[in-house]
């Protein structure tokens, strides 16, 4: 049908080979394809015919993955770690749910037992052991651990991540997994940046509460409840550093200097934010005209908008939206 996205297939694993040595380093092989590098072992429960396989779905910048497999071993050491290739893109936080099985788990200073609907946030970054006591199936979201810490910072003052058995939030964000499961493959690039953050959000409610408090930690968590305020109101063109102390009864000097050992100053961040919804829809073909676009997020001078468009991204907006419409999209510059 017209306007409809195209279906996205998931990526599929399978462990193969003949016989369990080879299957157990097929499986290794995915795990550090599809999750972390592991060494993979065979227990007394391990199966000759061992079973493994791993859905992976995209959504934005997060991973949804579903692992199911037979019982083994899994050691993820400093040796594991430090011999990785792409530490960075292990570089991950991870939300997970077990479905079904039992698994054992070592991280950090931390044991667990986990068990058909038991729910868990574990760290890519820490020395991991587990065993698969009985044939799981488990599903997890991997969230960019920058992207995790840019709405709750706190996070990165534990020692160890905070248990989410008890969480409300937790037990949403499963049920969103499972809708992201069934409606992936029809969300198209907009959508499916908006699903990773609607995610990242139930993540931020389920780990915040459990999260002590520190000077530094309360700033950096302003400053994120300061992004989100923005990113809600970029339509209003009174949006600045103004308008924003107030609704945060403060000063317009202490916000300033909230956002003085930040990355960007405050009109900074509302002059980004403002430009990225505007690329976002100058790609859209439904997005309206350059001049609409302009005045819907906030800007209320079109030469101003094309001035500051092509500093920081290398093309007019005009120029963008004419590469759209002939379905030949410009890239920004990086």
């Amino acid at each position: 049908m017209p306007g409809t996205p195209p279906v996205r297939a998931p990526d599929r694993w399978r462990a193969r080979g003949a016989g369990l040595a080879r299957r157990l380093q097929s499986w290794s092989e995915i795990l550090a394809a599809t999750h972390l590098s592991f060494e993979v072992r065979p227990t007394h429960r391990t199966p000759d015919d061992f079973y493994g396989a791993v859905t992976r779905r995209t959504v934005g910048d997060v991973m949804l993955v579903d692992c199911a497999a037979s019982p083994f071993l899994g050691h993820r050491g400093r040796i594991v770690m430090e011999g990785e290739a792409a530490a960075s893109e292990e570089n991950v936080l991870g939300f997970q749910f077990v479905c079904k099985g039992v698994e054992k788990v070592r991280e950090g200073g931390r044991e667990l037992a986990l068990q058909a609907g038991d729910v868990i946030l574990w760290d890519g970054l820490q020395p991991t052991d587990v065993e698969i006591v009985e044939a799981f199936h488990k599903r997890t979201l991997l969230f960019p651990r920058d992207r995790v810490l840019a709405v709750c910072p706190r996070l990165a003052e534990l020692s160890a991540l905070p248990a989410l058995d008890r969480s409300a939030p937790a037990r949403l964000l499963v049920r969103y997994m499972n809708a992201l499961a069934l409606e992936q493959s029809r969300l198209d690039p907009a959508a499916s940046g908006a699903a990773a953050n609607a995610a990242l959000e139930l993540l931020r409610a389920a780990v915040e509460p459990c999260v002590p408090t520190s000077r530094s930690a309360v700033r950096a968590a302003t400053r994120a409840e300061i992004r989100r305020y923005v990113r809600t109101h970029l339509q209003d063109p009174l949006l600045g550093p103004a308008s924003i102390a107030r609704a945060y009864a403060m000063s317009v000097r202490a916000l300033h200097a909230l956002f003085e050992d930040a990355e960007t100053s405050v009109a900074g961040l509302v002059r980004s934010e403002r430009l990225a919804r505007c690329l976002e829809d100058l790609q859209q073909p439904n997005g309206g005209s350059v001049t609409d676009i302009a005045f819907r997020w906030g800007f209320c001078d079109a030469a101003h908008f094309s001035r500051v468009f092509k500093r920081a991204f290398g093309a007019t907006p005009s120029e963008v939206r004419q590469a759209t419409l002939a379905a030949t999209p410009l890239e920004p510059l990086q």
